[in-house]
């Protein structure tokens, strides 16, 4: 408590305008500043329109006291956040290494040293041969609040690393070059890009993507060859359509080059032999609205293509390289109304599908010719698994990855010929963890419509659940992201105090195929609100819940689940935990200086046009809060998130507070020196699963004695 009272009179003394104040009783208020927003005919009044002034000395210090707030609201929880920060760094061993992977004449790997925050990236030419660290990321990071390594390139002769530093966390890379046999850095730097580049077969010359600087939208390709001087690179293609964002990568072959044109109903790829970087990139397929597809690869002059045309779920199709007209396919996999086809790796003899059937991720192996077509069992009724490290192209194995929401990350190679699988390594769990202590479960609710909203459920074997439990439920629902039900080691210590965690696979994810993506989106949208709601009833219900513990959390746009549940049913939930809450929808989606604002109109709806201003503004959590009892709330942002800018979930709680002045338990944490990701480094990102996990057992009502 006196950190906290310092701290706020800091604040006051240093800004005598402060438009906040605080105490040790009372959460802070923002000032109230009336702003007009007209279209439509209809007018909106944003009494928090200033806090989007993010260099603002004001804007500032109003957030510093909600942090400081924070810290008050939790006093007394210090030595359970600290037990809990300590479980989980004992559960994750903090000297792991991942299972080596062979990319040509090396085997890669990632480690942690314990103590240490950061990566290693290193490589050997053997088990037994001697370490060479391709990049310690600690040492990068001396100095810096926040620190992200992105891309990551090696030339195909092994010699040369391009790799992006970003140090405030909007995305905003710089990339370096480093020698790999002697450590030096060559002075070739780009400044103010993306982490997508690609290195051509040359060694010399590097494909790297330039966004926007105001809207952050990748939409420019260059060439950079080293040693020549940054300001000379070549602007390759444009992508001039706002409503697009760009990519580039690179055939598991190490043949071609692709670049990407990606909206959300349509994709347009090009294509350039990786040994002719200064030729000139050709179309795959024109673009068109409505049709979707990827190249995947390419096996004996042919690119292999995923589709929706045709195929709701996708199939995919071959189709000769430089003439992949539609008359020129031939399928490989059809369309089928029950299986959505995720992704397809292309090795030289076999083809590799991911699926999604029924709501859980399958591996389909299959050989060119059409024989030893089968797929994987993995025996749990709830569990994701996933195609992992595959660099070479030439090889029979296949790595994939395995895990629940009870058993750990696990890493194994399958011979695809033999139909023989090997585990490499199971990630280790500390702290007396035991698989058997566990269940996990796959129930189905059913949604007010009578669709059936697929639920994945985990607790301890000795938990009541006679509706006595606490319960945490976890949701997304956009985009077409599926949400997995993998091993989190950190949940263990909620689980191990007695709560239930689920996961609502609810319409807008893509769980059970295109329908269900389609049917929570844009004026299908509300459907996704209602599941989550239709599955916690229905989790209180069948005993797994007390219905005055019931608990829920989502981020970005799962925390626009998080804000649109808490306005629609209030009274149904205890806490809500909200991280990055995209929460501000109308204002933002009319912005179009925003970043990621104009290519999401098929995704949320273009309010430019009155139908889809009238339906976004009918859930939009923050045009839409109410003078009610709200539950507990505990928001998280980061101020240079670049998806979900902070000020949303600043005007949001800001607002809250407003209209339920007597609620003190609504909590807003910023943290200054992050992105939408949150903190950098693993021991930060446990001090914020702590400071959760802190918060809902304080809020729960329960017993301190039991936690």
């Amino acid at each position: 408590m006196r950190r906290f009272i310092l701290a706020t009179t800091l604040a006051v003394a240093l800004l005598p305008s402060l438009p906040a104040l605080v105490t040790a009783q009372a959460p802070p208020v923002a000032e109230v500043r009336p702003h007009e927003l007209t279209i439509h005919g209809h007018t909106r009044v944003d009494d928090y329109y200033w806090l989007r002034e993010r260099e603002s000395p004001e804007v500032i210090a109003y957030l510093e006291t909600e942090n400081a707030y924070v810290d008050a609201f939790m006093a007394g929880t210090e030595g359970l956040r600290s037990q809990i920060f300590e479980e989980i760094r004992g559960r994750i061993p903090q000297d792991d290494s991942t299972v080596p992977y062979r990319d040509g004449d090396w085997l890669h790997y990632t480690r942690y040293e314990d103590g240490r925050q950061y990566p290693i990236y290193a490589r050997k030419r053997s088990e037994d041969a001697p370490e060479q660290i391709i990049l310690d990321v600690n040492a990068l990071a001396e100095g810096h609040a926040f620190y992200a390594v992105g891309g990551r390139q090696v030339t195909e002769d092994g010699r040369i690393l391009a790799y992006g530093s970003d140090t405030e966390g909007r995305g905003r890379y710089t990339i370096r070059f480093k020698l790999l046999e002697t450590g030096e850095l060559l002075p070739d730097v780009i400044p103010d890009v993306t982490s997508n580049f690609v290195w051509a077969n040359d060694h010399r010359t590097l494909f790297y993507v330039r966004q926007d600087p105001e809207t952050l939208r990748a939409y420019q390709l260059y060439r950079h060859e080293l040693g020549t001087d940054v300001s000379d690179d070549v602007l390759v293609y444009e992508e001039a359509d706002d409503e697009f964002s760009f990519g580039v990568s690179k055939t598991l072959s190490d043949r071609y080059l692709l670049a990407v044109s990606r909206h959300t109903v349509a994709n347009e790829y090009r294509w350039l032999d990786a040994s002719s970087p200064t030729g000139s990139f050709r179309v795959v397929l024109p673009r068109e609205r409505g049709h979707e597809y990827s190249v995947a690869g390419d096996v004996e002059g042919d690119f292999v293509i995923v589709t929706n045309d045709q195929a709701q779920n996708f199939r995919v199709v071959r189709a000769p390289i430089g003439d992949s007209g539609r008359t020129r396919w031939r399928e490989v996999i059809p369309h089928r109304s029950d299986v959505l086809v995720e992704g397809v790796i292309t090795f030289r003899d076999h083809l590799v599908v991911s699926e999604r059937a029924e709501g859980l991720t399958q591996l389909r192996v299959r050989r060119w010719d059409g024989s030893n077509d089968h797929r994987l069992d993995f025996g749990e009724p709830a569990y994701v698994a996933f195609p992992s490290s595959n660099a070479e192209y030439d090889t029979g194995t296949l790595r994939y990855g395995y895990t629940s929401l009870t058993t750990p990350s696990s890493t194994f190679d399958y011979d695809m010929e033999a139909r023989e699988r090997t585990l490499l390594k199971q990630q280790e769990i500390g702290g007396g963890f035991r698989r058997e202590d566990y269940v996990t479960e796959r129930r189905h609710a059913v949604a007010r419509d009578g669709t059936e909203v697929p639920v994945s459920i985990a607790y301890r074997r000795d938990t009541p659940l006679e509706g006595r439990s606490p319960l945490l439920l976890y949701g997304y629902g956009s985009y077409g992201s599926s949400t997995d039900p993998s091993f989190n080691a950190p949940l263990i210590s909620l689980l191990d105090r007695g709560f239930v965690y689920a996961i609502a696979h609810i319409r807008g994810g893509q769980e059970l195929g295109r329908a269900w993506y389609d049917d929570g989106k844009l004026f299908n949208k509300r459907n996704t609100f209602t599941d989550f709601i239709d599955v916690a009833e229905f989790l209180v219900r069948e005993g797994y819940a007390n219905r005055e513990q019931v608990f829920a959390r989502g981020g970005s746009a799962g925390g626009l689940l998080m804000g649109t549940v808490l306005n629609m049913r209030p009274d149904l939930w205890r806490g809500i935990v909200a991280q990055v809450p995209f929460v501000d929808v109308v204002t933002t989606m009319l912005d179009e200086s925003i970043p990621l604002t104009t290519f999401e109109y098929d995704e949320w709806g273009n309010p430019n046009q009155r139908d889809y201003y009238e339906y976004m503004l009918s859930y939009s959590p923050y045009d839409n809060v109410r003078a009610v009892d709200y539950p507990a709330v505990l928001v998280t942002t980061g101020l240079e998130d670049s998806q979900v800018q902070y000020w949303e979930p600043a005007k949001w709680i800001a607002k809250l507070r407003a209209l339920d002045p007597d609620d003190s338990d609504i909590v807003f944490k910023t943290t200054m020196e992050a992105g939408h990701g949150g903190a950098s480094g693993r021991y930060r990102q446990y001090e914020e699963a702590a400071l959760m996990f802190a918060f809902l057992l304080k809020v729960s009502g329960r017993d301190p004695a039991v936690f």
